[in-house]
């Protein structure tokens, strides 16, 4: 009881549709600082989490969105992957895959915590012009992207 009520004081409230960008900050895999408030505010933007860089689930879910690039790409998608291993690991891990987009370094774990996930949850947003679109709380490894493609295409036809 007393275990159950200290992780809810620790576990910010999940981010609900219709939510604004949260205006947290962090670093890319580059060292660079960034400010997802300002990168979340303008086009449509996917932000997906994942557990740890290099792991089999991780790096299945990282691949199908690369592997799904160029469509993304064609419906001005912009990408980062969050996860809290070091700047130094995201690098390598985008290095290793040939991923195409940001990896945001979230070791201080402050970016979870504005979008109220769980440490080891795979998750996935799309914000449009800053107000949070979509979600999925159980983000698929290697069917992220068809579930990204889903969503885009429900929110194209809603538009």
């Amino acid at each position: 009881m007393a275990l159950s009520f200290f992780n809810a004081l620790l576990q910010a409230d999940e981010l609900k549709l219709g939510a604004k960008a949260p205006a947290v900050k962090s670093i890319d895999d580059r060292g660079n600082p960034v400010h997802l408030g300002n990168a979340l505010s303008e086009g449509t933007v996917l932000v997906f989490f994942y557990p740890k860089a290099m792991t089999p689930g991780c790096t299945k879910q990282a691949c199908s969105l690369r592997d799904g690039w160029d469509e993304l790409q064609k419906r001005e998608v912009t990408i980062y992957g969050v996860s809290s291993d070091t700047a130094k690991t995201q690098a390598e891990f985008r290095e290793k895959h040939s991923l195409p987009f940001t990896l945001i370094a979230d070791t201080d774990k402050s970016v979870a915590k504005a979008f109220g996930k769980g440490r080891w949850s795979r998750q996935a947003y799309l914000f449009k012009d800053g107000v949070l679109v979509w979600r999925d709380l159980s983000a698929a490894t290697s069917g992220q992207m068809a579930d990204v493609v889903k969503a885009l295409d429900e929110i194209e036809s809603a538009d």
